[in-house]
């Protein structure tokens, strides 16, 4: 069994967060081994002034992670599970995805202020098409400007611009303390989630059995169960930064039988959410199942037959526009 392994990383606050929350986990789970962080700077941490939908490039925030993968400068690669592509690059793995956190979007605003009290016509940014087209479905009089940046960035210029509201993820303002920039939590039957959002996804060599096997030790199940429905939901509308899509999936797990029970809910939206579709579906599947993905992927194909397909024809990836 290796004695050391070097966890790659980028390198906002975040991020280190996330990378010393899984140097700990590996840590308390297997006494004496060594782990250091790799800091690598990514496309995405590069590119601050043009909207990820208008980047095209799918691993703006993993290709120079995985880079470091493939040439042994790391071992693992921790990510946010939400900024993670579908389909892996050929020899890398998704050997690891941790407990997920609070996997709602939250508002920053003033205390006490909720999506239904801003004001007429307020400003609210994000750098989320998904984020957009809901904020545009449930308020279309709102004003949304792009924020790009870590979080610490994007509190500044929210405070800069007296923009009146701010959409991030619950997870991340948590995990640095910032509880007190919340003013809601939006629930996921009011806004669906990004894919995988609030949950750790920790990328290896596929043919590293020692790392996959000291990875095992902090895998959560019922996580993962949850993130293979959501990502074979994206994977199949073959959605991604370009396109306005969500999905959140829950499991309970049975005690009395090898089955679990989940409930699965997709979004997909035009970009100014005046054409957005939610759909929902539970199945009681077998923990073991052959193919875990399975029920993500059938929901997302009925919503395309439902119209879904019509909403993605309409979108221009590329540019982030409409054709």
């Amino acid at each position: 069994m290796k004695d050391r392994i070097v966890i790659g990383t980028r390198g906002s606050a975040l991020a280190l967060w996330q990378a010393e929350k899984v140097r700990e986990m590996l840590l308390e789970a297997h006494d004496g081994l060594g782990v250091e962080l790799e800091i690598i700077q990514t496309k995405g941490d590069k590119i601050l002034d043009v909207a990820l939908s208008k980047i095209g490039d799918k691993g703006l925030f993993t290709k120079e992670l995985e880079n470091a993968l493939v040439d042994g400068r790391a071992d693992i690669a921790v990510h946010s599970l939400k900024d993670m592509q579908t389909v892996l690059p050929e020899g890398l793995a998704l050997a690891c995805i941790t407990e997920r956190a609070e996997p709602e979007d939250a508002l920053v605003a003033a205390a006490g202020m909720t999506l239904e009290a801003l004001p007429q016509n307020a400003r609210v940014a994000t750098g989320s098409l998904r984020r957009r087209a809901q904020l545009l479905a449930l308020r279309p009089d709102l004003q949304i400007e792009e924020v790009r940046g870590n979080v610490g960035t994007r509190l500044q210029r929210y405070r800069e611009h007296g923009w009146e509201g701010m959409i991030l993820a619950r997870a991340g303002l948590l995990r640095l303390g910032l509880e007190d920039e919340i003013a809601q939590v939006i629930p996921p039957d009011v806004m669906i989630p990004a894919v995988g959002q609030g949950a750790l996804g920790i990328e290896t060599r596929e043919d590293d059995a020692e790392t996959i096997e000291l990875l095992a030790t902090i895998e959560h199940a019922p996580t993962r169960r949850a993130a293979e429905l959501e990502r074979a939901f994206l994977r199949t509308l073959e959605g991604g930064c370009q396109a306005p899509i969500g999905a959140y999936a829950t499991v309970a797990e049975r005690d009395d039988d090898h089955c679990c029970d989940v409930t699965l809910t997709g979004f997909l939206s035009s970009l100014d959410g005046r054409n957005a579709m939610r759909e929902r579906v539970s199945a009681a599947v077998e923990r073991e199942d052959a193919e875990p993905g399975r029920i993500g992927r059938e929901l997302a194909e009925k919503m395309i037959g439902d119209g879904g397909g019509a909403i993605l024809g309409g979108i221009d990836r590329t540019e982030g526009g409409v054709t």
